[in-house]
């Protein structure tokens, strides 16, 4: 896998003087809950990023729960956390890779190549007795220049005027039932963008916690054109990065992210709204 790295591997390479590793460990619904457990142990010489203060920008009137971060604050964080240019970075967190992927998405979005993530997260790492510590992590600065990768991004204007383009795949990451529109826990309306298709993000991993090979994530999307564009969204933008990564492993060259999701979506008022089951485009 390109986008993964096992927790040997980190082991084996977290003493390298160009690896930094980043704690993502975070609860949507206990924002302090990450950095409390980062503080209480993670892996030794991991930093921590949270996802609303560092990885998120402030919530407004449209954008969503997890508005994409300011670049400059971006890259100011990255910078001061010893993430540079030639930085090999890996991600890890406890919440399926849902956090670490989107750690992940942003420094692909910057233009940063070297970054992973984490397989199994750290309660895997923990139960393997790989070295924990529960000191501060101390960084030194390292220059951070973004080459911004707009084509990874979808705008709200974007998905709008393409509402019903065949040569579109559009992907809700969401649970099945929050797809279909029969639960919404967290957003004011319940239901999807008109046209898309569900395929819920947890099911890029496996029972046993890892995520699944090339081939097995192929299969989670077999069917779908891979020449047609595909976009992605889920809630507010994060758990829509999983995705994003495991239809990477896939072969599908062509995936963008609609960061405000269905949290913007929902936010201006003339937007369709749509409940039940789509049915998925066919491929080539």
């Amino acid at each position: 896998m390109k986008n993964i790295v096992s927790l040997q591997w980190l082991l084996d390479h977290k003493e390298d003087a160009d690896v930094a590793i980043v704690d993502c460990r975070f609860q949507l619904s206990e924002p302090d809950a990450g950095r409390e457990a980062y503080e209480a142990s993670h892996i030794t010489g991991a930093v921590y990023l949270d996802l609303e203060k560092d990885l998120s920008s402030p919530v407004e009137e449209n954008g969503g729960r997890h508005p994409l971060p300011d670049i400059a604050q971006l890259t100011g964080t990255l910078s001061r956390a010893g993430i540079g240019n030639a930085t090999r970075v890996v991600a890890y967190d406890d919440q399926g890779g849902a956090m670490a992927s989107r750690l992940w998405w942003l420094l692909k979005y910057l233009g940063h190549e070297e970054v992973y993530v984490l397989d199994e997260g750290f309660a895997a790492w923990e139960k393997a007795g790989y070295p924990v510590s529960n000191e501060p992590s101390v960084s030194i600065l390292a220059p951070f220049y973004a080459t911004v990768q707009h084509s990874m991004l979808v705008e709200v204007d974007e998905v709008r005027e393409n509402l019903g383009n065949e040569s579109i795949t559009l992907i809700d990451s969401r649970e099945a039932p929050r797809y279909r529109g029969e639960v919404e826990p967290i957003d004011r309306v319940a239901g999807h963008i008109p046209g898309a298709i569900n395929r819920f993000w947890a099911e890029g991993r496996g029972a046993d916690g890892k995520w699944k090979s090339a081939d097995e994530q192929a299969a989670r999307f077999e069917g779908l054109d891979r020449a047609k564009q595909t976009i992605v969204y889920c809630g507010s933008g994060v758990t829509a990065c999983p995705n994003v990564l495991a239809l990477q492993e896939a072969g599908f060259e062509k995936v963008r992210l609609y960061a405000g999701s269905w949290s913007d979506w929902i936010s201006y008022g003339g937007n369709a709204v749509a409940v039940g089951e789509e049915a998925a485009p066919k491929g080539e």
